[in-house]
């Protein structure tokens, strides 16, 4: 169980931390960033994972005119279920003028795991949001597969209090969701990536010139109202890693946090 919250604001130009809680297992880590002017910060659970009645809160604020960065300390762990449904829900606010960048590492679900996650982004006039979300359905390099279990995950993202992106996705089974070539055609991993920026609509034939390719990866990419929204399928978490961090830093204009590189 955990609740964290986090909120930047503008001093003169430099974005400073004007607001932290933390509660029960979510922590927040803040690392000097040396490479440019954002606050960085580091999502962690101490308990190591989640299961069947867990539940975690995180709310992140991005005022006015700051740029602030955050992920995960490691990806996220969802165990078997005895009984329950592991919560996560996540509120990122993104102040005019703001920059966001959300690049939490993978959640992993184990065969028998019950998530409900639901991301809800408001974003301001002028604001700029990167964010992405990771799904890999057990290890394939340890023989793990996960083909009980379920999964919903919610986005929920508003522009100056209108709607923009509403989706819901559920996976009932897992890994068996994703069997048929209508679903994932065996994926065993998926990510979506969602640009919103000015010049999001702009730039979509270099996004798409972006994409992962190649065996056992399909990637493809929209645009709509200001937004980008990519989407990638793996066979593997080995195969969506590697080519999502590489996307991630490319849209981000430079490298990604240290974590991701452990």
């Amino acid at each position: 169980m955990g609740d964290a919250m986090l909120a930047s604001r503008d001093d003169g130009g430099a974005t400073r931390l004007c607001g932290l809680r933390q509660q029960g297992s979510a922590k927040i880590l803040l690392p000097r960033n040396h490479r440019d002017g954002a606050l960085e910060a580091v999502l962690l659970n101490t308990a190591g994972g989640m299961t069947g009645g867990d539940r975690f809160n995180w709310v992140v604020e991005a005022g006015a005119g700051t740029w602030l960065r955050v992920t995960s300390q490691s990806a996220e762990r969802i165990y078997r279920s005895a009984g329950g449904v592991a919560q996560v829900r996540t509120s990122l606010r993104i102040g005019a003028g703001a920059t966001l960048e959300w690049l939490p590492q993978e959640t992993i679900l184990f065969d028998g795991a019950r998530l409900e996650r639901t991301l809800e982004i408001d974003i301001q006039h002028g604001a700029t949001l990167l964010a992405v979300e990771s799904i890999v359905l057990g290890r394939r390099a340890h023989g793990e597969l996960a083909r009980s279990g379920s999964l919903i995950d919610r986005w929920r993202v508003s522009r100056n209090g209108l709607p923009l992106l509403v989706e819901t996705l559920r996976l009932e089974g897992l890994q068996r969701a994703l069997e048929s070539p209508a679903t994932g055609n065996g994926a065993a991993s998926l990510a979506t990536v969602l640009l919103v920026a000015p010049d999001a609509e702009q730039r979509i034939d270099e996004i798409r010139a972006m994409l992962p390719n190649g065996s056992g990866l399909e990637a493809g990419a929209s645009v709509l109202r200001g937004m980008a929204l990519v989407r990638i399928l793996a066979t593997d978490g080995d195969r969506l890693r590697p080519s999502l961090a590489a996307l991630l830093a490319r849209l981000g204009g430079g490298p990604l946090p240290r974590v991701w590189q452990v």
